[in-house]
């Protein structure tokens, strides 16, 4: 584990393994029963159960180092990943809007709309199964989909390798990093996941209110916050200190996309989708895994009509909730209080191509 200081750990602490075990991450509901009055705990009881982690896991297959961080970061800013040598990682993930992009779907090569939002990276060291809809099981086998897929980032990945080769400074910089082995599709997802890990949520009012300062929310937002943990049955789903248990459920969204049934061919995962993080949710809207929800009242409004849409798969947690609009506003004064304090990104200098005469530089939409 690597000591987490910031909303944006750089590396610089040292590294000790841990792996993160998965429980019931496909599962169609909560392993938590649905809650009555009779199984409601104090509010002190609910907030032992939000208390920030001090470290960041890392896998055993590829654990922390600086190098890998700082090598990381640079191919996650780095257009020269994409087939048009014009979109980045960060492209779409964008540090300033919470490390998404703020748009209803993303966009992707040649102005392509995609098919969902762009979900946030934020805590994703945390996460095992990845996607919207789980279909990538680790942050390394995530990092190449979206370079390689054709309406993303449209890189052909056998050419990857011999163009980021061509540039010195990165040949350099991955045989610092991995040692024997340089630059390849392998090492460089390890590259990129590495830095993901680090990119963690700041402390918010939130965390110094469960740390003990009573005076760090407000008195709306500590009854939003226990309506949250009970009437509201949020934390079905929204659960521990990152507000999310990383399960798969039907919340009755009226679009057609059917979700994770195409990789887990289970009547429950018809029209299931990933559970997010609500860290930082206030900077994330639109919301939904089609961002057509514009707001988060909009979004309590939803559950509390027990779904848009009843359906065999919908989850037995999404039901009428009968909350009341001054008990919707608390809720949503709670949940934005999980806005860190995340500091300003620097961008990092990357690597410049070969700089002498005979060096043939590259264009636009070329591919090597």
């Amino acid at each position: 584990m690597m000591s987490i200081r910031s909303s944006w750990c750089r590396g610089l602490a040292v590294a000790t393994i841990v792996i993160v075990s998965g429980v019931g991450v496909t599962s169609a509901t909560s392993n938590t029963a649905v809650q009555n009055k009779t199984t409601w705990k104090t509010m002190d009881e609910y907030r032992k159960d939000y208390v920030r982690p001090t470290s960041i896991p890392f896998p055993t297959e590829n654990p922390y180092s600086a190098e890998k961080v700082r090598l990381g970061e640079m191919l996650f800013f780095d257009p020269r990943l994409s087939g048009s040598n014009y979109i980045s990682c960060a492209s779409c993930h964008n540090p300033s809007m919470s490390w998404g992009d703020g748009l209803p779907r993303g966009i992707g090569h040649g102005m392509t709309i995609l098919g969902r939002r762009t979900p946030t990276i934020l805590n994703s060291a945390w996460t095992e199964l990845l996607m919207w809809d789980g279909r990538k099981v680790s942050l390394e086998d995530q990092a190449m989909g979206p370079i390689a897929a054709d309406v993303e980032m449209n890189q052909p990945v056998e050419k990857l390798v011999e163009k980021l080769s061509s540039i010195e400074t990165y040949k350099v910089l991955f045989n610092i990093a991995f040692p024997g082995e340089g630059i390849s599709l392998d090492t460089i997802a390890k590259a990129i996941a590495t830095f993901e890990r680090t990119i963690v949520s700041g402390i918010a009012p939130f965390d110094r209110w469960i740390a003990g300062d009573e005076h760090a929310i407000s008195e709306s937002a500590k009854r939003g916050f226990y309506l949250f943990n009970t009437k509201a049955n949020c934390a079905t789903c929204h659960s521990g200190w990152n507000l999310t248990d990383g399960s798969f459920q039907d919340i009755g969204m009226p679009d057609a996309d059917v979700g994770r049934i195409k990789i887990l061919d289970m009547p429950r995962m018809n029209h299931a989708f990933k559970t997010p993080t609500l860290r930082d949710v206030s900077r994330r809207g639109p919301y939904m895994h089609d961002g057509s929800v514009p707001s988060l009242t909009a979004v309590m409004e939803h559950y509390n009509r027990g779904g848009a849409v009843k359906r065999e798969s919908l989850s037995e947690d999404v039901r009428p909730l009968n909350l009341t609009t001054a008990e919707i506003t608390d809720v949503v004064e709670f949940m934005k209080t999980l806005t860190g304090d995340d500091q300003p990104i620097r961008l990092p200098i990357l690597p410049m191509a070969d700089q002498s005469s005979s060096a043939k530089p590259a264009t636009v939409g070329q591919r090597k």
